[in-house]
């Protein structure tokens, strides 16, 4: 994006800039307000931008609630900007979290703990260890706060278990009239429905409470296998593993699998962060597409070949420790989740496709499945599902290659990731949620002026 001023952007600044010093009648707004700088965001892959006219952080709930109430122009919240899809983005106020973390109450009867919002889920599993809880299940990845994870449906895998926000039984929302509203399944229930996956565009969640489980460890046991082998043995592979997906490695017949099953045994010693999930796999996968990328033939013969120079060692370790990994490598994704029965079709039309085409690609493919729940705009609301990521390197160009893959994803009913790239407007996705009517009664009412609302969601949920 170009870094250049017209006078009508100086001229909006600067009367942001009037706007919040007026703000600063209290010592502590005046310290959060004091010289706003025009500062750059971009989020982690470096996809998405924008130069916001404020950036703000408040200390606690009542300098939140003051910014909320009177900042001119568009807000939006961020997390760890982990996020692809362009839900962040403004040139109005970008609202830090960092502030509202840490573990704030729990229940050992229940099983329930209590978090502030912007927490990062990196964060989460030590604290939760102490008090002999851990969550039910986990993403890969735990860089995204806990509010920007359940604000996106973020998963991980499991036919038995549900995403993030499935497991969400109470949160805090600060409405864009600055109203504090604390909502569970008693209290404010249409609201709390909504807000457990509302992409940020209902208000700026404070405080979120989850229904998690005693502590436990896992087992990851990782294979290469052939891919068709891996989706004839599908039912075999999900019923005898808690949690199991597979890495497909593009112009190849081959496949990591990845089980993680729960154990008692004794955790394995640590191992090098670019060896885990897969990493040291993936980086002799990045070399031969870079040398061998020209000569499809033998780029086929020499990735078929890593099954015989790749090894796994099984890991032991807290629940936390395992299902999360270390990503040393950026990329753009794109990820839609279809019904369960129709995954294996849609993954083997998908590389069809790219072996066809020879696109230029050589990240390898997510494949994983997760449980239905029933909250109006999850992408898992009255389905189980089977969700396929396709990622592209960062400075790969991805539009194209998403762009040829995305029909299929739509051909099998596919829902799109929140906070994955896709090109889908409220049009084309309204008739993909039976209960969308549900959430945009709720955004309206909480938010009638839009004040939550950038382009990219006003696209989405069609509001002009």
């Amino acid at each position: 994006m170009t870094m250049d001023l017209t006078r009508r952007q100086l001229l909006q600044r600067a009367s942001v800039i009037g706007a919040f010093t007026a703000l600063g009648s209290t010592p502590a707004l005046a310290e959060l307000l004091r010289a706003p700088r025009l500062i750059p965001w971009r989020n982690w892959s470096g996809a998405q931008s924008c130069l916001p006219a404020a950036r703000l952080a408040p200390r606690n709930l009542d300098e939140l609630t003051q910014v909320v109430r009177q900042a001119p122009g568009k807000i939006r919240p961020v997390g760890s900007a982990h996020s692809f899809s362009a839900l962040v983005p403004t040139d109005g106020t970008l609202l830090s979290l960092s502030y509202f973390t840490g573990l704030l109450d729990h229940d050992g009867k229940t099983l329930q703990a209590e978090f502030a919002a912007g927490t990062p889920m990196s964060r989460m599993g030590s604290p939760l260890k102490d008090i002999g809880q851990a969550l039910q299940n986990m993403a890969d990845i735990d860089y995204q706060t806990l509010a920007g994870a359940i604000s996106t449906s973020t998963h991980g895998t499991g036919k038995n278990f549900q995403s993030y926000s499935a497991h969400v039984c109470g949160l805090q929302l600060v409405t864009a009239s600055g109203e504090v509203v604390d909502c569970d399944s008693t209290r404010h229930p249409e609201v709390f429905n909504a807000a457990r996956v509302s992409l940020g565009a209902l208000g700026v969640a404070t405080k979120i409470r989850l229904q998690n489980r005693p502590a436990y460890r896992l087992r990851e046991r990782q294979w290469i296998a052939k891919t068709e082998e891996l989706l004839e043995d599908l039912d075999k592979n999900t019923r005898e593993n808690q949690h199991w997906e597979m890495l497909v490695v593009t112009h190849s017949d081959y496949a990591l699998s990845i089980a993680l099953n729960e154990t008692t045994d004794p955790a394995t010693p640590p191992v090098p962060a670019d060896e885990e999930g897969g990493n040291e796999f993936v980086t002799l996968i990045e070399k031969i597409d870079k040398y061998a990328s020209d000569f499809p033939d033998l780029r086929r013969t020499l990735l078929n070949s890593l099954r015989h120079l790749a090894s796994f060692d099984d890991r032991v370790g807290d629940s936390f420790d395992i299902y999360a990994n270390v990503r040393t490598v950026r990329f753009n994704e794109m990820e839609y989740s279809v019904p369960a029965e129709y995954g294996p079709a849609c993954l083997r039309e998908i590389l069809k496709l790219i072996q066809d085409k020879d696109l230029r690609t050589w990240f390898p493919i997510e494949y994983r499945y997760v449980k239905a729940d029933d909250i109006p705009l999850s992408m898992f609301e009255g389905r189980d599902s089977c969700s396929i990521s396709v990622h592209q390197h960062y400075q790969m160009d991805h539009h194209n290659f998403f762009a040829a893959i995305e029909p299929i994803f739509w051909k099998y009913n596919g829902r799109p990731h929140w906070g994955k790239l896709h090109t889908l407007n409220a049009k084309n996705l309204q008739p993909l949620y039976p209960r969308w009517q549900e959430f945009i009664q709720v955004r309206q009412e909480l938010d009638p002026s839009g004040k939550f609302l950038n382009a990219h969601l006003s696209s989405i949920l069609g509001v002009n």
